[in-house]
């Protein structure tokens, strides 16, 4: 069976734990490849290997580093086709999808090439009586990023890029349900830096794992800051933890996006972004729309019964199904977590409209697969609407004016991101 291990110094490296995880394919429901978990000794191999590199690293100059970058984003580019595949047979999203989240990660590979502007000092003549002020821009050092199942190109790149251009190494911990297309993405960069002409061995490195990697990563005292992206609970306690070490921590938890549907609104358009918003990549993304708020019980009434019509053309499929819209959840355990949602919405008296639970993909009866469902009359005091269910579930939460519409987003326990569809520009900017 497949094996994938981590990847340091520019080397495939078994890990030392004696530990490993299943990979799934979310079509069949089959362990495709087994990945090796990181024990503390490993992780310190990588930190190792990143300290290593530093000093000649952050001694590059930047416009040699952005050359790095640009052998690193056309590579990318070049190897998209086969990226997107092993993307989309560990996590489940469409081709389309995947590609979709490569093309992201790059925007910010993108930037990091023109990063030799962005670090300029400043110079200030005359601050004071015999005083001349400057600064400069310096990297710290081994910094570290954690990132999620749902997005295993584009968050890491979003991390690993601004941190490397500005002359820092990089620890990457990726999930290990989905671990492939992180070390395919370290083997480029090497690839990118012999074709630039620069050695990058030990400045980009990947190790798989559990809370024992995280752990070591936290408390290693070479690394100096740490980047997360999941859900908060573990945001807090990366936070927390990273913090009481020293390390500079940005930590990004979970979201309960908000879309608020006026009355003069589009309502083809409404129902056509909805069903993209809620539904694709299976919802498992943290800019999901899960919850669209209607002013107005006949504007409910009408987008309740359009919402029907439109989920009953949504095509659910195997991953390289070109017409899909959405393939399977990344394992079982987050189907059921998913299902058990949906009953609890029930359990607590919303209004279940639609129940994707039941949902079979004929000859992948052992997939990964869940139905989209609507839920409507939520209210505000359900745990189904404050929690974070990241799958395929819309709610209605019915409010009778624009004020109480834009209160919902305002008082929820997430930082949300919110839509709102009018045709009005004023209520737009309020």
């Amino acid at each position: 069976m497949r094996r994938v291990d981590g990847f340091i110094a520019g080397k495939s490296i078994k890990v030392t734990s004696g530990r490993e995880a299943d990979v799934f394919n979310p079509n069949t429901g089959d362990v495709q490849a087994k990945v090796g978990l990181a024990s503390t000794s490993d992780v310190d191999l990588a930190v190792q290997a990143a300290a290593k590199a530093f000093p000649g690293w952050a001694g590059t100059n930047p416009q040699r580093r952005a050359r790095v970058m640009f052998e690193f984003k056309r590579l990318v580019e070049a190897n998209m086709q086969s990226l997107a595949e092993t993307l989309s047979s560990e996590h489940g999203k469409v081709i389309a999808d995947s590609k979709g989240d490569i093309q992201r990660g790059l925007e910010v590979i993108e930037f990091a090439c023109g990063i030799p502007h962005a670090l300029k000092g400043e110079y200030t003549e005359g601050a004071g009586p015999g005083i001349d002020v400057y600064s400069m821009r310096q990297p710290l050092g081994v910094v570290a990023g954690i990132t999620p199942f749902n997005f295993p190109a584009m968050i890491p790149m979003w991390m690993f890029g601004v941190a490397i251009a500005t002359g820092n190494t990089f620890v990457l911990k990726p999930s290990e349900r989905d671990p492939s297309v992180p070390v395919r993405l370290g083997e480029l960069f090497i690839e990118a830096g012999q074709a630039a002409g620069i050695d990058v061995t030990g400045v980009l490195n990947v190790v798989h794992g559990d809370k024992v990697a995280v752990d070591a990563i936290l408390h290693h005292p070479e690394v100096r800051a740490v980047s997360f992206v999941g859900s908060s609970d573990i945001a807090h306690y990366i936070y927390q933890v990273g913090a009481a070490n020293g390390k500079r921590v940005q930590a990004m938890g979970g979201a309960k996006n908000h879309g608020i549907v006026l009355p003069d609104a589009d309502m083809d358009q409404v129902v056509k972004d909805l069903s993209g918003a809620a539904f694709g990549s299976a919802g498992e993304r943290c800019m999901a729309l899960p919850v669209v708020v209607p002013v107005g019980q006949k504007i409910a009434d009408e987008l309740r019964e359009r919402m029907i019509a439109e989920m009953e053309t949504l095509k659910v499929g195997i991953s390289s199904d070109p017409g899909a819209q959405y393939g399977p959840v990344v394992t079982a355990a987050h189907r059921d977590k998913i299902a058990n949602y949906i009953q609890l919405g029930k359990d607590e008296g919303a209004e279940l409209v639609v129940d994707g639970r039941d949902f079979k993909l004929q000859g992948y009866e052992k997939g990964f697969f869940i139905g989209p469902s609507l839920f409507d009359k939520v209210q505000t005091g359900m745990k189904t609407y404050h929690e974070e269910i990241f799958g395929p579930v819309l709610q209605i939460v019915r409010a009778n004016t624009l004020e109480d519409a834009i209160a919902l987003p305002s008082k929820h326990q997430y930082g949300n991101g919110v839509a709102i569809f009018t045709r009005n520009g004023r209520a737009a900017r309020e």
